[in-house]
C-alpha cells in the first residue's frame, strides 16, 4: 500500500555551523541526498530536526531552503507542533503559505493535556489550516498519549488524514489500521518497528536510521510489499544494530555524529543537547563500518 506522503519518510536533521547558526546550504545538500538514498519525502524541523531549540524564523527559512532544493521532487512535511495551540496554529499556518505537503502536529508536551484538551488542541490547529496533518504520537518526549478513540475521533477531521505512530504497541498499531476510516494512514514511527508495523497494515514509516540506510530501509519495504517478506525480514535484521545504535542516546544525538563520520557536515546539536561521546562515536564508527556503510 502507497503512503500518502511516500513510504519511507526521513525525519531530517538540521545542519548547524561551527557558530551554531542553521548551514542552510548545508540543508539542502542533505535534502538532496536523502532523496538520492531512499528516501519518498521528508518531515523538516520535526523533534530531529531540533524544531525545539530553532526560531520561527529559522524554521521557515529551513523549510523554504529543502524546497527550494528538492522541489517537486518529494513531499516536505514540516514539523509545526508545540505545547502552545496558539504557536502550533501559527506554524501551519506558516508551513501552508510556504507551499509544504502537510504538517507533523505532535502532542503537546509538558502540559499533560487530558484527551478531551489534545481533542480540542488538534481540532484546532487542523481548522487553522487546509494543507493535509499527521498526528504525531510519541509519549516517551510528550508524556501523554493520544488514547485510541481519540485518534478515531480526529480521524474523522478531513485534513486529518495520517498518524505517526511511536508508541511502541504493534496491537495498538492493528487497532488503528483497523478501526481508521478510509484515508487515514497509519505511519511507524520507531525505526526497529517498521517491519512488524508493515504486517498489520501500515503504510510505512517515518525514520531516523534513514539519514545512514537509506536505500537498505527502501528495499526492505519495496520487498514486503512486493510479496517478499522473508526478503524483507532479512533486511529488517540486519539492521537491527543501526536502529540500536541510532538510541544508544538522545535523538538526534547519534545521527548527527553517524552523518559527519559519513562526511556530512551537519554539526552537533544545540544545547540542551550535546555532541556525541568518544565512546558513543567509537561505536557508531564500528556499527556503521559493520554494516557496510562507512568504508
Amino acid at each position: 500500500m502507497g503512503g500518502r506522503f511516500g513510504n519511507l519518510i526521513t525525519a531530517m536533521v538540521t545542519p548547524f555551523d561551527t557558530d551554531g547558526n542553521v548551514d542552510f546550504d548545508e540543508a539542502q545538500r542533505v535534502a538532496s541526498w536523502l532523496l538520492d538514498h531512499g528516501s519518498d519525502g521528508i518531515v523538516v524541523a520535526g523533534s530531529t530536526g531540533e524544531a525545539s531549540t530553532l526560531t520561527d524564523g529559522e524554521q521557515r527559512d529551513l523549510w523554504r531552503s529543502v524546497k527550494e532544493a528538492v522541489g517537486d521532487r518529494a513531499a516536505i512535511i514540516g514539523g509545526t507542533g508545540s505545547n502552545d495551540t496558539a504557536h502550533a496554529i501559527k506554524l501551519t499556518k506558516a508551513a501552508e503559505e510556504d507551499g509544504l505537503d502537510g504538517a507533523l502536529v505532535v502532542t503537546p508536551y509538558y502540559n499533560k493535556p487530558p484527551q478531551a484538551a489534545l481533542l480540542a488542541h488538534f481540532r484546532a490547529v487542523a481548522q487553522s489550516t487546509s494543507i493535509p496533518l499527521i498526528l504525531y504520537d510519541i509519549p516517551a518526549r510528550s508524556v501523554v498519549k493520544i488514547e485510541h478513540a481519540t485518534i478515531m475521533e480526529l480521524a474523522q477531521i478531513e485534513n486529518v488524514v495520517a498518524v505517526k505512530d511511536a508508541v511502541g504497541s504493534v496491537q495498538g498499531a492493528a487497532r488503528l489500521v483497523a478501526g481508521a476510516p478510509e484515508g487515514f494512514q497509519v505511519y511507524c514511527g520507531n525505526d526497529a518497528d517498521t517491519l512488524p508495523w508493515l504486517s498489520v497494515g501500515a503504510v510505512g514509516v517515518i525514520a531516523v536510521a534513514s539519514h545512514v540506510v537509506g536505500p537498505q530501509m527502501a528495499e526492505m519495504i519495496r520487498l514486503y510489499n512486493s510479496g517478499d517478506p522473508a526478503g524483507a525480514r532479512k533486511i529488517h535484521l540486519d539492521l537491527m544494530p543501526v536502529f540500536d545504535a541510532m538510541g544508544i542516546t538522545t535523538n538526534p544525538i547519534p545521527v548527527k555524529a553517524s552523518m559527519e563520520l559519513l562526511g556530512h557536515k551537519v554539526g552537533g546539536p544545540r544545547l540542551p543537547l550535546i555532541p556525541a561521546d568518544d565512546a558513543q562515536r567509537a561505536l557508531l564508527k564500528d556499527v556503521l563500518t559493520s554494516a557496510g556503510v562507512l568504508k
